[in-house]
């Protein structure tokens, strides 16, 4: 039996699998919304440079349109976060969780050798914990 402390020793890049979801820097916040749709996804990375420097999530989507901005005609550049969290594929889940808590973010940008190969969720942090009895 695997208790939670094995889970939380694990390495975040076990948690990465699908592609990163990548949008244009020209796209609308309904462009990045299809997207979301398309790819199931809650965060999309902007642009298609190795090392991003941009990702809009679902929050600043509902934040841009609550604020009155239409989304039609909305860079997402103008409202996409710029502000990373990056962690090293190696990290463990538990480093992950509590960088998570400590900046208040659902997603962190998974590196190896300094190129983007993953986005991890709180959700997906979240499974690893609940899949594995105390």
């Amino acid at each position: 039996m695997t208790d939670i402390s094995s889970a939380g020793s694990l390495p975040i890049a076990t948690l990465t699998g699908d592609p990163v979801a990548r949008v244009p820097i020209n796209a609308t916040i309904a462009d990045v919304a299809r997207a979301m749709v398309t790819c199931d996804v809650g965060a999309i990375v902007i642009g298609d440079d190795p090392r991003p420097s941009a990702l809009v999530s679902e929050r600043d989507i509902v934040r841009a349109v609550a604020a009155g901005r239409n989304p039609a005609t909305t860079l997402v550049s103008e409202v996409a976060s710029t502000k990373l969290v990056w962690c090293d594929a190696e990290a463990s889940v538990d480093r992950v969780a509590a960088r998570m808590m400590d900046r208040y973010i659902r997603h962190v940008l998974v590196e190896r050798d300094g190129a983007l190969v993953g986005i991890v969720s709180a959700r997906d942090v979240l499974g690893v914990y609940a899949g594995f009895d105390s």
